[in-house]
């Protein structure tokens, strides 16, 4: 595919279901009438211990290339795209692993304690002033990052591919042409679901600026940052994606449905679409 993805849209993340859960950020994928988008969504990890590594469209030879998200046991590279939520570029900081539970950062989380026993909070310092919404590494405006060696050395552990639920929460994005980037213009109505494949109904966030975005929602968090002594509150805290990680500033895009369908090739880099 040689036109890259449009920006990531900014939404609030819908609080987490329960404790187990993990939060794999919303992305754009490709079908055959071009971009769409798969809603950020909460999911439990297949094994414990395993985190999941988002995945990312990358331009090489030429042309965008999905790079395909995975579970493993350390956070590889994922193309410095800042997804928000604790995916701020590089690593994860929305949680940790301590035994055989997951444990919540509520700086960067939206948990509601009565439900979700298990958190902390730790400051997450964000000293970069440009905000973007770059969703593509490399390329005419893509972020220029690269992998670090520890990154590369996570990529080659043993992983696990996306679940069951990731797949057919994928399908259903596909199947809904609301969710098509030339019918929403970059602003999905189903954003976030606070459990994979459910589309409806109050775990559903739409995209600032989606023109049926719930009013019931409560107001974004301008940051991710949190003061050091910043007390926690009991209730459920939205936090939203609006927050980018130190990267250059790329323009707008359009994004035309291609006339030709592209062409397909799995390799153990990801899915190549020319």
């Amino acid at each position: 595919m040689r036109i890259g993805p449009p920006a990531l849209p900014v939404y609030e993340q819908p609080a987490c279901p329960g404790d187990g859960y993990i939060w794999t950020p919303g992305y754009w994928a490709w079908g055959p009438d071009g971009y769409y988008w798969v809603p950020g969504t909460w999911v439990i990890a297949p094994r414990v211990g395993f985190l999941w590594t988002p995945g990312y469209w990358g331009w090489g030879s030429g042309v965008y290339v999905w790079h395909a998200g995975y579970w493993g046991p350390h956070i590889g590279f994922y193309g410095g795209i800042n997804y928000g939520f604790g995916y701020v570029g590089t690593g994860y900081v929305g949680g940790e692993w301590r035994g055989g539970a997951f444990v919540y950062n509520r700086a960067v989380t939206n948990v509601n304690v009565t439900v979700v026993h298990n958190t902390y909070t730790r400051t997450v310092v964000n000293n970069n002033v440009t905000v973007n919404h770059v969703s593509y590494n490399g390329g005419a405006g893509g972020i220029a990052a690269r992998p670090s060696p520890a990154e590369e050395a996570a990529g080659r552990e043993q992983h696990i591919a996306p679940t069951g639920v990731q797949t057919q929460h994928e399908h259903a994005a596909a199947s809904n042409r609301s969710m098509l980037a030339s019918a929403n213009h970059g602003q999905p109505s189903i954003a976030a679901t606070s459990k994979p494949g459910e589309f409806s109904g109050r775990g559903v966030v739409a995209a600032h600026g989606a023109a049926n975005e719930r009013t019931e929602q409560r107001p974004a968090a301008r940051q991710e940052n949190v003061r050091a002594n910043e007390q926690p509150r009991a209730q459920e805290r939205p936090t939203t994606n609006n927050t980018r990680a130190e990267q250059p500033r790329a323009q707008n895009h359009p994004n035309p449905a291609p006339k030709n369908q592209p062409k397909e090739k799995n390799n153990n880099r990801g899915e190549e679409h020319r």
